[in-house]
């Protein structure tokens, strides 16, 4: 839960604080950490061609049309690639000669944060003019669509889990334009993708 204390003067219109502090909780969850994991046991070094996995993209659930879509899934496939790339890895002639598979999930969930705004109260650190009087509180909460990205690396002799990087965003809205999804696409996945190989 988010706590956010608003002092304001008594003309202040409320549903202008409501926006506020909304905006506040929303920017607050746009990101998390990259969260990454890997089998320490493994010779990254060994690793220098990859595949796709079949499936190459997932999509959970599979009938969010925001998100599952060919032209995610196109978007998604060449951030990888690029990414892998950069970073050494070869993306191998055939399937028999790849060292790694490589699948991303898409996960679309909705999300709700709790918000509490305080009005007024006493004269303190604010300084003369931000209300007095009695001071009090509204809360409500807030629904927000989130995209994880996750991104699994599978040693393809034994197909166990070698690598795996996810990140949280706040999902983009119908009215962003197809060049800020595919920027939001390869950011995320460059981040998630920076800490391969381990170190």
């Amino acid at each position: 839960m988010l706590y956010v204390q608003r002092p304001t003067s008594p003309a202040a219109p409320l549903h202008k604080l409501l926006l506020a502090s909304t905006l506040l909780v929303l920017t607050a969850c746009q990101t998390a950490p990259v969260e990454r994991d890997y089998d320490t046991s493994r010779d990254f070094t060994q690793y220098r061609t990859w595949s796709w996995a079949e499936p190459a993209v997932t999509f959970t659930p599979r009938d969010d049309p925001r998100v599952s879509s060919d032209l995610t899934s196109q978007r998604l496939r060449q951030a990888v690639r690029d990414e892998l790339d950069a970073r050494g890895l070869r993306l191998a002639a055939n399937d028999q000669t790849a060292d790694l598979r490589v699948q991303v999930d898409v996960i679309s969930e909705v999300e709700e944060d709790q918000v509490t705004t305080t009005f007024g109260g006493s004269i303190g650190y604010w300084g003369w003019g931000w209300g007095g009087g009695p001071a009090y509180t509204q809360s409500h909460s807030v629904d927000y669509q989130v995209l994880t990205l996750q991104v699994d690396l599978r040693d393809a002799d034994d197909g166990q889990l070698v690598w795996r990087g996810s990140e949280q965003e706040q999902l983009w809205d119908a009215a962003t334009p197809p060049v800020e999804r595919e920027r939001q696409i390869r950011d995320m996945v460059g981040r998630i993708l920076s800490g391969y190989p381990p170190s």
